[in-house]
């Protein structure tokens, strides 16, 4: 019997240690964050120069973190922008290029007009969160899609995602308090609400909910919530005590609401937005301490686009992009160039300022080294995780940024070092000319040099017709392509 005894504690023994040694072979793999703001500007956190609007959750979070100050998005719409940063594709191989809407999609459903969303991704582009489920994550994306409705080949939940709780159309999530949401595909009805300027239940916080719900579910195993928070994109809405916070602070002319909803304190309510949204970072940064992964996961903070034109946001009293050139849906600094925040405690040195030039189209590629899944062969990007981890001397660099971008009358881009090359209304002239700016010494794109560095120019020229393929939608095509 003692001898069975000692058997039997030798065995247990034996497997306690292969099981320790299977666990220190294969780590849990890190969890994943990706938060992408709507319509923030470059200058409109307290990390990168804002002195009105308060963000002390996203302001940690960058003295915790890395903090990019040449990082930018793959378009200046929020689309294609989605597109680029899910793929990994730049907007000269990219399938979406510009927003586009899908009326025919459209229905009533119990007397309430169910949105057709946009341009649906095909079969064919392969997003992160494909990638990342194949490796066994759990995915779920929490916010604004934009890139096709449930029964297109670009539902959410048939490219990678497990969940998705939110505005599938764009157009739907340009009011906060919308009469529906998306839960997997359905529209799930919310009481109280009218599309009105105010309502029972504000969208951005169910959404913040269910987003950390996910995660509370979720910790442990690897996941990858990709959040596209609304806001602070317009309409101007925030629930009161959020904006009773900054009301008397600056003096305020109402907006009538001629684009959006009218709102009598728009300087306010949009201050409010932004802040309401860093306090669902500070939501997630404490549940990731509450369940002990803190340092198991990931979470990269971004915007799709800079800060918008449409003058009630007041982009120059907040001085929403500083001293750049352009807002949204321009190629010009203002409209491309986004915060960009990485943070992954003990891995990610605290309080370091990244000058990497890098674009979203790198995001696939590195979170697939994170996660140990091999990037798309054909990939426009390239992993930044030798620069994250602080070994910037191993760190690939790019070529060049290249922008395509069918909106606002054609517009290409060309960034390659210090030089930057932007075509203007390439619909109307396809054979625009060039701007050159070098923005070490003009980052705000005031003088054109084009004509006194032909020879950059030209190389410039050589890049864009090399890098434009055809789009496979005609809306989408403008100037001239190589195929």
């Amino acid at each position: 019997m003692k001898n069975r005894r000692n058997f039997i504690l030798s065995i247990s023994a034996s497997i306690a240690a292969g099981s320790a040694l299977a666990g220190a072979r294969a780590p849990k793999k890190p969890n994943i964050i990706l938060v992408l703001a709507d319509d923030l500007g470059w200058k409109e956190l307290g990390c990168y120069g804002q002195r009105k609007i308060r963000t002390p959750y996203i302001d940690q979070m960058a003295a915790e973190g890395m903090r990019f100050t040449q990082f930018y998005t793959g378009a200046p719409v929020c689309g294609p922008a989605r597109c680029n940063l899910l793929t990994g594709k730049h907007g000269g191989h990219a399938y979406i290029r510009n927003n586009g809407e899908v009326k025919e999609k459209q229905y009533e459903l119990n007397g309430v007009t169910i949105f057709g969303g946009q341009t649906p991704l095909r079969e064919q582009d392969v997003t992160i969160a494909e990638q990342l489920k194949a490796k066994g994550y759990a995915t779920g994306c929490f916010g604004k899609w934009g890139l096709g409705a449930a029964s297109t080949t670009g539902d959410p939940l048939k490219k990678g995602f497990d969940r998705f709780y939110g505005y599938n159309c764009q157009c739907h999530a340009h009011n906060l308090y919308p009469k529906y949401l998306d839960r997997d595909g359905k529209p799930e009805f919310l009481e109280g609400n009218t599309r009105g300027v105010t309502g029972k239940q504000y969208a951005p916080q169910l959404i913040a909910d269910e987003m950390l719900r996910f995660v509370k579910q979720n910790h442990e195993r690897p996941f990858f919530v990709y959040y596209p928070t609304v806001i602070p994109h317009l309409a101007l809405q925030a629930p009161q005590k959020e904006i009773d916070a900054y009301q008397g602070e600056w003096e305020e002319t109402p907006y009538t609401g001629k684009a959006y909803l009218p709102h009598p304190t728009p300087r306010s309510c949009y201050a409010a937005m932004v802040t309401f949204m860093d306090k669902q970072m500070g939501r997630l940064f404490a549940l990731l301490k509450d369940l002990d992964i803190d340092k198991d996961t990931v979470v990269i903070f971004t915007s799709d686009n800079g800060a918008t034109y449409l003058k009630q946001v007041d982009y120059e009293f907040f001085d929403s992009v500083g001293e750049l050139r352009g807002l949204k849906g321009s190629v010009y600094e203002g409209g491309v160039r986004e915060p960009f925040i990485a943070r992954w405690p003990g891995r990610i040195a605290p309080g370091t300022v990244s000058g990497h030039i890098g674009a979203h189209y790198d995001v696939p590629a590195t979170l697939a080294q994170i996660a140990g899944a091999e990037a798309p062969a054909d990939s426009d990007g390239i992993s930044i995780l030798p620069e994250l981890l602080g070994e910037g001397g191993r760190q690939k660099k790019h070529e060049f940024i290249f922008w395509d971008f069918a909106g606002y009358g054609g517009q290409i881009a060309v960034r390659m070092g210090d030089w930057k090359g932007v075509k203007q209304k390439v619909k109307t002239n396809p054979d625009a000319p060039l701007e050159l700016y070098h923005l070490g010494s003009d980052p705000a794109e005031q003088n054109d040099v084009a004509q006194q560095h032909p020879e950059i120019a030209a190389k410039m020229e050589a890049i864009i017709l090399q890098e434009r393929d055809k789009p496979g939608i005609e809306k989408f095509r403008f100037g001239t392509y190589r195929n």
